[in-house]
């Protein structure tokens, strides 16, 4: 208590001496502030013999004095070369040394640089004392506070497996210990947003029950060289008070990323944390219960000294999860809730592929508030519908009046074209609905394609998707001719480009490109060559044309698919398969 007040009243005498020198200085500026004479007025002075003394010097101005005056006067100094000797012949003694400042500016200007040298000092030390130990009290949970454990997670039934054996050597480290066994000193968990790679971290402590430290890696990223440093080594510090402990770090790759080979080129800042990170992981003995658990996206832009073994020596992926893991996330999200006895989870999952359990999450309590909003006692299908498809392309717009005829024919001819390239050649993918209502999200209609759950895609599925997301403008240009094809087709380009990019350079199953990853091999994410471009527009071209020869042959199933979403604006996936029939 006593140290606070001291602080505080040091605090206010640096303020008051501040102020105090401040206004002093102002009060003598205003005192000897002299007064100021047009260059005119100072010749017409000069030549009545009105001046007794003038100061020289290179600045723009010069001051003098007049006879029987104790007034300092300034006017503009002209730096011509025969001033002074002008000066002379009028009888005016100069003075060509150098402004100097009163004894009472120098005091002044010393106080205001030391006070505010105390200030920024004091402010650096409250704010290391403050960031040092991170809040800890705020990162820390105790092991009886977790309430995630391993009942908690769905899915991610080979992550558990990988992790359970560290769980049990938290917890009965002798049964390793006999055998010579050393515990990992630390679990990188790897894998796309929102997989769950945080909530298992957690899992591991409350299974283990241990107290949990969750940081994130931007929480070590400052501005000064070595408080990311510091504030590493005062994690560590107060997870080695515990015997045994979990200390999670979020989104790593914000200090780990490779470090540069350069001498000039590296951040000290994030090489210094970084090297703490690794020697405080270097420094735990074989007998600590401590393990360090880091998550990331991109682990393929760590650095190497992360991922050697004696440090993240357990790699850990938490991917996507498949349909029956999906199904196992949705009745988890769906117990305590109120649902209609028409949804299925397994028809939910299966038209969820490439949902994450976050997105799985957020899709069921967008239909929770969708069916609170219309005052219904059941989550039922609509709902999820609804939200299914909010947050798939955003809201539906309710004022679609100011959209033209030819505008919703247009959509609902692309659509169309999408959604009949889709079932002609991508059989097994399902359409679930076709749509030429606008979106909040900017879309003018969208047609839902969703692929079946499968590992891998072969040559021919890649083609199939890169024609699927050119038969849009296909169909446009079929009905309107090519002189009238819209700007409809920009997100369809920029995705057919990409799986075009990945089939030649990324995948090698361009004949002569070979098997190339072009990334690697030139070092860079972009590849520009103008023999590959226009190999690249040739396969573009190849691929656009069999799409229309398709498309072509099938010309009266795309008009009738079109007809029908222009009446009805939208189709369900029983509706499209009627039309096959």
């Amino acid at each position: 208590m006593k140290n606070v007040v001291k602080s505080k009243w040091m605090k206010y005498g640096i303020a008051a001496v501040l102020v105090i020198a401040v206004t002093v200085g102002i009060y003598i500026h205003k005192k000897t502030e002299p007064f100021e004479v047009t260059y005119v007025q100072f010749t017409k002075m000069l030549e009545d013999g009105e001046i007794s003394e003038v100061s020289l010097n290179s600045g723009p101005t010069m001051k003098f004095k007049i006879k029987g005056k104790n007034v300092t006067y300034r006017t503009d100094n002209p730096r011509v070369e025969d001033l002074k000797e002008t000066l002379l012949l009028h009888d005016v003694h100069v003075d060509e040394t150098a402004e100097t400042v009163s004894v009472l500016q120098y005091i002044l200007g010393v106080t205001v640089t030391f006070g505010f040298g105390i200030f920024i000092f004091q402010s650096l030390k409250r704010s290391g004392s403050k960031n040092g130990n991170m809040g800890l009290n705020d990162t820390k949970v105790e092991a009886q506070n977790l309430t995630v454990g391993f009942d908690d997670i769905a899915g991610n039934i080979e992550a558990k497996e990988q992790v359970h054996d560290i769980i049990d050597f938290i917890k009965t480290p002798e049964k390793y210990n006999k055998l010579g066994a050393k515990m990992p000193k630390g679990i990188m968990l790897y894998g796309p947003p929102g997989t769950g790679k945080t909530l298992m971290a957690k899992a591991i402590a409350k299974e283990a029950h241990v107290p949990f430290f969750s940081v994130s890696g931007s929480d070590f990223v400052q501005l000064y060289v070595g408080v990311g440093a510091s504030r590493v080594r005062e994690l560590f510090k107060e997870a080695k008070k515990h015997e045994k402990a979990v200390i999670f770090i979020d989104e790593i790759d914000a200090i780990g990323k490779k470090r540069s080979q350069g001498a000039f080129q590296g951040n000290d800042e994030k090489d210094q944390t970084l090297n703490a990170l690794l020697t405080e992981m270097s420094g735990f003995k074989e007998q600590d219960g401590i393990v360090v658990i880091a998550a990331t996206n991109r682990l393929d832009t760590l650095d190497d000294a992360l991922l050697r073994p004696g440090r993240f020596d357990r790699h850990v992926e938490i991917g996507y999860p498949d349909v029956n893991a999906r199904e196992a996330i949705i009745k988890l999200y769906f117990k305590n809730r109120p649902i209609a006895e028409e949804v299925s989870s397994m028809e939910l999952a299966k038209q969820t592929v490439f949902f994450t359990g976050a997105m799985l999450e957020n899709l069921i309590n967008e239909a929770a508030i969708e069916a609170a909003n219309r005052g219904d006692a059941y989550i039922n299908n609509s709902h999820l519908e609804v939200a299914f498809y909010t947050i798939i392309a955003g809201k539906e717009k309710k004022d679609r009046s100011n959209i033209s005829e030819i505008d919703r024919r247009i959509t609902a001819y692309h659509e169309a074209g999408h959604a009949l390239i889709t079932k002609l050649l991508a059989p097994d993918n399902s359409v679930t609905k076709v749509t030429i209502i606008p979106s909040t999200k900017g879309a003018g209609g969208f047609s839902m394609n969703i692929p079946k759950d499968k590992f891998y895609l072969n040559k021919q599925e890649m083609i199939a998707r890169i024609k699927i997301s050119l038969a849009g403008r296909v169909a446009e240009e079929i009905i309107l001719g090519k002189d009238y094809i819209t700007t409809g087709a920009s997100n369809d380009i920029e995705k057919a480009s990409q799986d075009l990019r990945s089939f030649m350079l990324k995948y090698g199953m361009d004949e002569e490109i070979g098997l190339i990853n072009m990334s690697v091999l030139t070092g860079k994410e972009t590849f520009e060559d103008e023999k590959w471009i226009a190999k690249s527009q040739a396969y573009m071209k190849q691929f656009y044309e069999e799409t229309k020869a398709v498309l072509l042959n099938n010309e009266e199933l795309l008009k009738i698919i079109a007809e029908t979403l222009l009446e009805k604006e939208t189709l369900d996936e029983k509706e499209l398969a009627s039309f096959f029939e």
